[in-house]
């Protein structure tokens, strides 16, 4: 599949391109500067052909991470096999594009001159002083008005080859990407943007998790499914500057991540699959979460791409920097684990520069701390140094298979009966209370049905009785193990 990079200075609309070719608003875009900051990856069918699109960082000069974001946008350009180089049609051509647009032409790269913003017929006349470029693959385009793409889709699918054309039972779905209208990322989120006071984490509302919503509304064994349990979503979460970027990379072995002292460097969510041992693995590195008051700008924008990201992952990787305290947000972080019921590895950053005599001190404060996350393995380690990281791979596929496990009927009932033995339910009001059997209804995460003539009789306590059990029986290691009690023949 050919790769095309969308490349150029900041604010030229590289990502509200990159998200009409996907069709989708993936790539969050905006007025400010260095919005996006890594390379972020999608398929794009152009037409009923299939290519890779990347979608760049602005090539822009000044401070650290505005150097390293142009670094990896470059890096992308030159492994790219089609270059859209943007500029704005509403300025004047630069002499450093026009060195930059030389260099990648000379490499015999098939590169288009993008000028965007050419929003009307009047603003055509700008498009002759492009020519400086020395390029007949010019094309005068404004995205946010959807103008003249046409040619501009058609040149690059003439460039893309006949064996990426998409299979003929699929073309019905193929589009013309760029026919939608476009929405900008303000108006799509400004229905989940409320004026709330500053009293605590964006996600954190308590009232919204009701008593009972850790248990399915069906009561059918989920099927085994080969491609499901295969394919493993992992997403990094924390707090900034804890080291989600740096554990990115050291996990994929390349520089896929813009790594800086900045805090919030990363703003989109970047994912990257991997295949390790005949599983996929898919990273997400996630935006780093604040407390609702420090959250400025397109952040907002970031932590709900972020919650979306949890919503469909089966993982996550809670990362703690272990050479500092840990905070109340740290806290709230790890519950979205809870919340959503996600497997988990607890991951201890920094621990080459955090004090050696307080090592014991940290992971007890951990366990102290996340005591709603007692199931969760801790590995500590150093994203920057790779050290014990190579770990984590074989730790996620294991946590992956007990978060996936299927127990029999008449195992679970084994341990039941045997809890029973040990300690028999409580009355409840006068009334005994009987567990007539336990059977397994869903699986990722597991969940197990308790069979009784009085649900409401199951107290909080017996069942984490029966947990503990369980997880003594099962190998239920960084998994949540979730519990319904029902009555006979109650759906």
């Amino acid at each position: 599949m050919k790769k095309i990079a969308i490349i150029g200075r900041p604010n030229v609309g590289k990502s509200s391109l990159f998200n009409r070719l996907i069709k989708n608003r993936d790539a969050i875009t905006s007025d400010l500067a260095g919005t996006t900051r890594d390379v972020k990856r999608k398929t794009a069918i152009i037409i009923d052909k299939e290519a890779q699109l990347l979608d760049t960082g602005g090539l822009d000069k000044g401070c650290e991470l505005f150097d390293k974001i142009k670094e990896m946008s470059l890096k992308a350009a030159y492994k790219a096999d089609i270059i859209l180089y943007m500029v704005d049609g509403k300025g004047l051509p630069e002499d450093e594009d026009k060195k930059l647009f030389y260099e990648l032409q000379a490499m015999g790269k098939d590169i288009a001159l993008v000028v965007n913003k050419i929003d009307n017929d009047k603003m055509k006349e700008k498009l002759w002083e492009f020519y400086e470029f020395g390029t007949d693959a010019i094309f005068g385009i404004s995205v946010s008005h959807n103008r003249n793409t046409v040619e501009l889709l058609e040149w690059i699918y003439d460039k893309l080859p006949e064996s990426d054309k998409i299979k003929e039972d699929e073309e019905e779905v193929a589009v013309e990407v760029i026919e939608e209208e476009p929405i900008d990322d303000e108006t799509f989120f400004s229905q989940y943007a409320e004026d709330e006071e500053d009293d605590g984490f964006i996600y954190w509302d308590e009232d919204e998790v009701e008593d009972d919503s850790i248990f399915a509304q069906n009561d059918r064994i989920k099927e085994f499914d080969e491609n499901d349990i295969n394919h493993i979503k992992i997403a990094i979460i924390g707090r900034t500057n804890v080291g989600k970027s740096s554990l990115l990379n050291a996990l994929l072995g390349e520089e896929r991540s813009v790594v800086s002292s900045v805090a919030g460097t990363t703003i989109d969510p970047i994912d990257e699959t991997i295949n390790y041992k005949d599983k996929q693995l898919t990273f997400v590195d996630t935006a780093g979460l604040r407390r609702r008051g420090k959250i400025v700008g397109i952040e907002k924008f970031a932590l709900m791409r972020t919650k979306d990201m949890l919503e469909n992952a089966n993982m996550a990787l809670v990362v703690l920097d272990a050479s500092e305290p840990f905070l109340d947000l740290d806290e709230k972080i790890a519950g979205l684990v809870d919340q959503n019921r996600l497997a988990c590895i607890i991951v201890l950053n920094k621990w080459d520069i955090a004090k050696r005599e307080e090592h014991d001190k940290i992971i007890q404060e951990v366990r102290d701390r996340f005591k709603f996350l007692a199931y969760a393995p801790i590995l500590t380690l150093s994203a920057k140094s790779h050290q014990r990281v190579d770990k984590l791979h074989d730790m996620i596929l294991q946590i992956n298979e007990n978060y996936s496990q299927r127990i029999t009927t008449s195992r679970l009932n084994e341990v039941i009966e045997k809890a029973l033995r040990r300690h028999t339910l409580p009355s409840m009001h006068g009334q005994v209370i009987r567990i007539y059997y336990a059977t397994q209804y869903e699986t990722r995460p597991p969940k197990i049905a308790i069979v009784m003539n009085k649900p409401k009789g199951l107290h909080f306590t017996y069942r984490r009785y029966l947990t503990n059990k369980m997880r003594e029986a099962f190998d239920f290691t960084g998994t949540p193990l979730l519990f319904k009690a029902k009555k006979r023949g109650e759906k």
